[in-house]
């Protein structure tokens, strides 16, 4: 393991363990790595970090970061924030506040001004994929896809260190409105009942995993005491295992093993939807250990990450990573682009840059990591697949496909876009030969129009369905 006098020196737990310590906006200045940092970067650190949330943990900090290359480590990058993630004016709008010492008030007031200009909620989240029952919405469901529901319980609405990247930011910057949580786990297993289509429960959040197991128990406990013949696949998105695989070697972690095994016992499939950036993430002792004691309880690990300016945005890195990943018996799962809110316009990547660092990562692996798909947008509509580029009748274009739709009948079906050089996300292509719209934004507007809730349940010949 690397790092191992630092580790020496680290507290530990009961068990041996590093024992879990976050670091956050109150008390990063403790970590001794920083000290050796020039003070731009720390007060850099302080800025973004009042607009983007911010946390990290020991394990990050020691066995993760290699702090010989700071700033330029990915890790580093991935977990602490830095000047550019916010445009030059918006940087220089928060530091002037925090330079004359202004209140917290006012801090907070300036931090919600930038927030606001960051399109805290994609892809329709908020106006779209929160269902209604009983003329209540389900504030912790999210219901976009036909057979999937997301479910955010709201003690996992938290993670062991927060992405710099993170899609879902406004779940931790303290605005009630802006968060998606829910405790009752009977209003998730009666939804499952009333809609015999949903096949997939995901737990999300923020990280279900920072849950103890006693309380992740409960929503197990429900789903599968409940007999639901329509449940097939339980999900669990987690970032566990590359910022604290400590969790399943840890005392409380044998309760969570066999709460996996409960799963796979009572037949159904459990999906550990593991969240891994970069090729060092895999590389300590204790991650390669949690990754084997979880897949010994029959769950299967899938593996996805966004693509990522600044941090992995090289094919090797990616042909690293998914041959590792194929080693301890994961399995590769998706390449996403990053998603079009925070700090996309550091992070984002040209889909054209996007589609052939996939393609010379892809033509590195053999056949059984190629379980892989990407690279592919979660966009209002869908998760968009970028294909290639193609010529079709002297028109170059990008050759796309969804891989799943809000509507069932869009999925697999290929379409195409003007191919354009700097297009870094789906709201910045245009239909290919001379067609005025893609074949689903009828729909889309429509869905807009009624500002309703769900199109998963949409007949085939229908346009909209109204929520009852």
């Amino acid at each position: 393991m690397r790092h191992t006098a630092l580790m020496n020196n680290a507290p530990t737990g009961n068990d041996g363990s590093p024992g879990y310590k976050a670091y956050s906006l109150h008390n990063f200045k403790q970590i001794p790595q920083l000290h050796h940092l020039p003070q731009e970067i720390i007060f850099a650190i302080e800025v973004v970090g009042h607009v983007l949330p911010f946390k990290t943990n020991r394990y990050v900090i020691n066995e993760l970061i290699r702090w010989e290359n700071v700033p330029d480590d990915p890790i580093f990058r991935l977990t602490f924030p830095q000047k550019d993630m916010l445009s030059p004016d918006h940087f220089e709008e928060m530091a002037e506040v925090i330079r004359r010492g202004g209140s917290r008030e006012e801090i907070e007031q300036t931090a919600y001004r930038i927030r606001q200009a960051l399109n805290p909620h994609p892809a329709g989240q908020m106006e779209y994929n929160v269902p209604v029952m009983d003329g209540k919405r389900l504030t912790g469901i999210q219901h976009k896809y036909r057979e999937t529901v997301l479910f955010f319980p709201r003690q996992g609405q938290t993670c062991h260190a927060y992405c710099s990247f993170c899609f879902r930011w406004p779940q931790f910057v303290g605005k009630q409105e802006w968060k998606f949580a829910m405790k009752e786990g009977e209003l998730v297993v009666e939804y499952l009942r009333r809609h015999p289509e949903v096949t997939d429960v995901l737990f999300t959040g923020g990280d279900p995993m920072v849950m103890k197991s006693d309380i992740l128990a409960g929503y197990i406990h429900a789903l599968l005491n409940a007999d639901l013949p329509n449940l097939q696949t339980i999900r669990i998105g987690s970032k566990s295992l590359a910022f604290y695989p400590y969790k399943y070697l840890e005392p409380d972690g044998e309760n969570i093993l066999r709460l996996f095994e409960e799963v796979t016992r009572a037949g159904k499939h459990l999906a550990f939807m593991a969240h891994f950036s970069h090729p060092h993430e895999l590389e300590t002792g204790a991650v390669q250990q949690a990754i084997r004691r979880i897949r010994s309880t029959g769950a299967q690990i899938r593996t996805q990450s966004p693509l990522l300016n600044h941090i992995n945005a090289e094919p090797e890195l990616w042909a690293r990573m998914w041959k590792e990943q194929t080693r301890l018996g994961c399995i590769p799962y998706y390449m996403f682009v990053v998603r079009d809110t925070g700090a996309q316009h550091y992070f984002g990547v040209p889909l054209v840059q996007a589609w052939k660092i996939f393609k010379k990562a892809y033509q590195q692996v053999s056949g059984v990591a190629r379980t892989v798909r990407g690279p592919s947008m979660s966009a209002t509509p869908g998760k968009i697949l970028v294909n290639g580029v193609s010529e079709i009748m002297g028109e170059k274009v990008f050759t796309l496909t969804m891989l799943q739709g809000r509507r069932p009948e869009w999925v697999n079906r290929p379409f195409f876009a003007r191919y354009d050089e700097t297009a870094v996300w789906l709201n910045e292509l245009q239909p290919a030969f001379g067609k005025q719209r893609f074949f689903f934004e009828e729909n889309m507007e429509l869905m807009h129009r009624h500002k309703r809730h769900s199109l998963t349940r949409v007949p085939a010949n229908k346009k909209v369905v109204i929520e009852r």
